[in-house]
């Protein structure tokens, strides 16, 4: 029993922690007190669930425990600062209702409001990013730096810089008003399709992809559209629930990345296709049609044809050429050669690439390289693509990545490859980290 009950501690620590650390984060009005909470309620949970049974509603005694635990630190504490007393009587005293962190129905949007806090435009863009998805994902410093193509020590530097300037300058937890919310948008829209992308293509672990971070983004997403009905908002739904709907065909049984034009597409969510695509009509008839809604429109091509042969990629380069002008980016100008690719052949792709990788701004990029290996390939030149997948390897911290670049390396030497084959798991889809 004891085994069980820590296998369902673990279970909840991974699925319930943020949600649960966002409550506390409300709740306290600090980020460090109720990172300590949290950590004391998970402890508490490990030493009292055996004894005392699973209590019905896991996260709201989670929540409770954390509270107590934490009123009962600044009660240590208050015997160097008085004032910590006062602030502890303060949290004891707080009355229950719609605003007790218990109440689950009244924290729902605990993470939401999370993200509009470290979103707030006194923290710099690089800070908000990177506090968003330490608090409200969980990622280590070292998986956002990984992402972020930058060292750890500047990631944690940026993490306590951004939360010493929410406490001093008295940044409230809290969803603005309508009035601010469009000034915020930009920045916010960003941190959630980031935390979608976290589940979506993880950046590195034992797992390909991270369904709750996933889910997390389309549930984010779909509450940013009750608040906010901008029609970016609605292409950034779009987009998650677009790629969210493939999600049970781009891994195998052991756990690797399958090609886009390998996806048994039987097991694509139609229903998530039909509401992404409505989303997208809804956009453009708006006449405002910017960069998620490009994303989106390209994916909903994919979505639409029924095998990769009969995939419109004349269509998706248009489209990654008005994205292009939109939102460029180097990322963007990846996904548009591959789909390059894709339509006029491996050699008019390779030069793009090429040229992209010669600009510097890609060279740490593993999907540049596996894209350059791919395409090598496919034009048989062998060694240049060992190379590149070497390179793509060197820089992977994903394991089911690292495998499949492997065995894509171990190809090279033996079975030859089909010219059907697309120059990265995703094939040009508009899926990469932006």
């Amino acid at each position: 029993m004891s085994a069980q009950v820590h296998a369902l501690v673990e279970r909840t620590y991974r699925h319930e922690s943020r949600r649960v650390l966002a409550t506390l984060i409300r709740y306290l009005g600090d980020f460090d007190l109720a990172e300590e909470a949290l950590h004391d309620a998970f402890m508490a949970a490990v030493d009292q669930w055996p004894r005392e049974g699973i209590p019905d509603n896991p996260r709201a005694w989670l929540v409770t425990a954390g509270r107590f635990k934490a009123i009962d630190r600044l009660r240590r504490r208050a015997r160097f600062d008085a004032s910590l007393d006062t602030l502890a009587e303060r949290l004891d005293e707080a009355p229950r209702g719609m605003g007790d962190p218990a109440d689950v129905e009244a924290v729902e949007d605990d993470r939401l409001r999370l993200i509009f806090t470290c979103c707030h435009p006194a923290l710099t863009a690089s800070a908000q990013v990177a506090l968003t998805l330490r608090e409200v994902c969980g990622l280590t410093t070292e998986q956002i730096a990984h992402a972020f193509l930058t060292r750890p020590a500047t990631v944690a530097q940026r993490i306590v810089r951004a939360k010493a300037k929410i406490r001093d300058a008295g940044i409230p937890y809290q969803v603005p008003e309508a009035t601010e919310l469009s000034e915020r948008l930009e920045s916010v829209l960003s941190v959630i399709y980031l935390v979608f992308n976290e589940g979506y293509a993880a950046s590195m672990g034992e797992r390909a992809t991270r369904g709750e971070l996933a889910e997390e983004g389309v549930r984010l997403g779909r509450l940013l559209l009750g608040l906010l009905p901008d029609p970016e908002v609605m292409g950034l739904l779009a987009l998650m629930l677009l790629h969210e709907a493939r999600r049970g065909s781009r891994t195998s049984m052991a756990g690797e990345p399958v090609l886009l034009a390998d996806q048994d597409r039987r097991l694509w969510d139609r229903d998530m296709i039909a509401e992404g695509r409505a989303l997208i009509g809804r956009a453009f008839a708006t006449g405002e049609v910017g960069g998620y809604t490009l994303q989106a429109a390209i994916a909903a091509v994919h979505a639409g044809a029924a095998s990769a042969e009969q995939t419109d990629w004349a269509r998706i380069v248009g489209l990654y050429d008005v994205l292009a002008q939109a939102s460029p980016s180097p990322i963007v100008e990846l996904n548009r050669a591959v789909a390059v690719a894709m339509r006029d052949g491996p050699e008019a792709g390779l030069f793009l690439v090429d040229a992209l990788l010669a600009r510097g701004e890609l060279v740490d990029y593993r999907l540049a390289h596996a894209a350059r290996a791919d395409l090598c390939r496919r034009l048989g030149d062998d060694e240049r693509a060992r190379c590149a997948y070497q390179r793509a390897l060197d820089l992977s911290e994903q394991q089911p990545e690292r495998a499949f670049l492997e065995r894509r390396l171990a190809e090279l030497d033996g079975i030859g490859v089909s010219e059907t084959t697309t120059p990265h798991p995703e094939g040009g889809d508009g899926a990469s980290r932006p």
